[in-house]
């Protein structure tokens, strides 16, 4: 009887102190905010399945409520563009925007976001998450106090929608056109007139004629945000963007400061809406085109000498970075390595079938 008595009581108050812990860290809220670039009420980027709002939701899920994150829209917190140095200065703990928008303070991140000719959704999630893709994203981060995950994907975007007919590269010299990133210099060098706007800004731009014309993202976003009422034109293809990444940024020291589970949620929640966000797009951008086309939206495609002309531009502008940063060159040589790699099986396999596809 003693020596029941005696594992009774060692059973009990073992299983206490096992479960204080427990209970410490279930009562434990941290609350962190997060700012993004996009316009509330955007399917994709702020509401929905795949969204900014959607990962918080997951993780606040996930961790029992132990981490929650408050999403602020552009311009409810932080204007759109000034959510990445908000997080640098520890003002808020996560931005959600795409990397290209800060392209002047990193240009090395621009391979995190989109790249022109570059790889599919596939081939830059498998760069990403088997190749040297977010290993590297750390390293050109680690200086700024910055760690980073992708948490989205558009796939293969439109070139945008112009109020004029392109039928040759004549008809690019001195065009307004809303385009960010790596793609802009070689608009540049071809007589484009760039210019970046957040997603909030460009119908009204385009509508009143400050700017002739835009890319945003695809069918069914482009359609949330109205543009096809604000020009005729609709063109492709997504020569700049293959696929274009959401880039979640979080500030190193709150993400030091996290418990390990938290850290492997946070991180299975923005992969989890990487794949779920890609998934969305492809699942609504034919409704979306669809209804263009039935309401007088007039379907294009870029002329194939501004897209040959375009792939010569962007030669100069890659080697032209590449040697002002040797981060630059570094990321770069390492993305188009894996894409090499990578164009061997994509040729056999999905173009192959794409093709196929086409001339059935």
């Amino acid at each position: 009887m003693d020596r029941r008595k005696f594992m009774t009581a060692t059973g009990l108050a073992g299983a206490a102190a096992l479960s204080a812990p427990a209970v410490a860290r279930a009562a434990t809220t941290i609350k962190w905010k997060m700012t993004t670039a996009f316009p509330p009420g955007q399917p994709f980027y702020s509401t929905g399945p795949g969204s900014l709002t959607d990962f918080a939701d997951r993780v606040r899920k996930m961790s029992d409520g132990r981490l929650d994150i408050q999403v602020y829209h552009a311009g409810e917190l932080v204007p759109a563009f000034e959510g990445f140095d908000a997080v640098r200065q520890g003002i808020v703990e996560m931005n959600g925007w795409v990397s290209y928008f800060g392209s002047g303070k990193v240009p090395a991140a621009q391979f995190f976001g989109a790249v022109p000719f570059g790889m599919s959704t596939q081939g830059q999630n498998a760069w990403f998450y088997i190749g040297d893709g977010i290993k590297l994203w750390n390293e050109v981060y680690e200086p700024l106090g910055l760690v980073a995950m992708p948490i989205g994907a558009t796939g293969v975007q439109m070139t945008g929608w112009f109020n004029k007919e392109i039928n040759s590269l004549d008809d690019m010299q001195g065009l307004r056109l809303r385009i960010p990133g790596l793609a802009a210099k070689a608009y540049a060098r071809i007589g484009v007139d760039v210019k970046l706007l957040p997603g909030g800004e460009i119908f009204p731009a385009l509508e009143r004629g400050v700017i002739d014309a835009a890319e945003w993202v695809g069918p069914a976003q482009d359609k949330i945000l109205g543009l096809n009422k604000a020009a005729k034109y609709y063109y492709t293809t997504g020569w700049h963007e293959p696929t274009t990444v959401t880039e979640l940024a979080i500030n190193k020291a709150a993400w030091d400061g996290l418990p390990e589970d938290l850290q492997g949620i946070v991180t299975n929640a923005a992969a989890a809406c990487n794949v779920i966000s890609h998934s969305w797009a492809e699942a609504n951008n034919a409704a979306a085109l669809k209804e263009f086309a039935a309401n007088g939206t007039e379907l294009r495609t870029l002329p194939k000498d501004v897209v040959e002309k375009l792939r010569a531009e962007m030669e100069p502008v890659y080697a032209e970075l590449a040697a002002a940063d040797p981060l630059f060159k570094k990321v770069m040589e390492n993305y188009f390595a894996f894409k090499a790699e990578h164009d061997i099986w994509a040729q056999a396999s999905e173009q192959v079938w794409h093709s196929q596809l086409r001339d059935a």
